[in-house]
């Protein structure tokens, strides 16, 4: 199933924000060299910026985002990966959700986590690429 245009548009249009100082922000097709730092100090070549919040687009509880980012990030750091917590943004300031860019991560294993957490899309970064967003199916 697609998803509807104005869903799509709003994941292109998120600022992916990694918080730290100074903080790191992802926008979808525009390469960040702040990433790249990132990346090569943790000695990582890609990542994710992915979410457990609100699965399917479907609004929820912010009670039960939370349980849901909690499980997403412990079972991601069990699993031996670093999680940077932040938060996707709306341009305008509308709406945010709480995320986390997992460092070291493959793509495959991005879309396990998001398919397991019922996501929509995540992003995912290279090393001197751009971040882009991969819709699941």
């Amino acid at each position: 199933m697609a998803l509807p245009p104005e869903l799509l548009e709003a994941y292109r249009n998120t600022r992916y924000v990694v918080f730290g100082e100074p903080l790191l922000v992802l926008v979808i097709g525009e390469h960040n060299p702040d990433l790249d730092e990132l990346l090569e100090a943790e000695g990582a070549t890609t990542a994710a910026f992915i979410t457990a919040a609100n699965p399917k687009g479907k609004r929820r509880s912010d009670r039960a985002n939370d349980i849901a980012n909690v499980a997403l990030v412990n079972s991601l750091t069990a699993a031996g990966l670093r999680c940077f917590e932040g938060e996707g943004r709306a341009k305008d300031g509308s709406w945010s959700e709480e995320s986390a860019l997992v460092v070291g991560i493959s793509r495959a294993d991005a879309e396990i986590a998001g398919r397991a957490f019922e996501q929509n899309a995540f992003v995912f970064a290279e090393l001197g690429k751009a971040p882009e967003l991969v819709v699941l199916d």
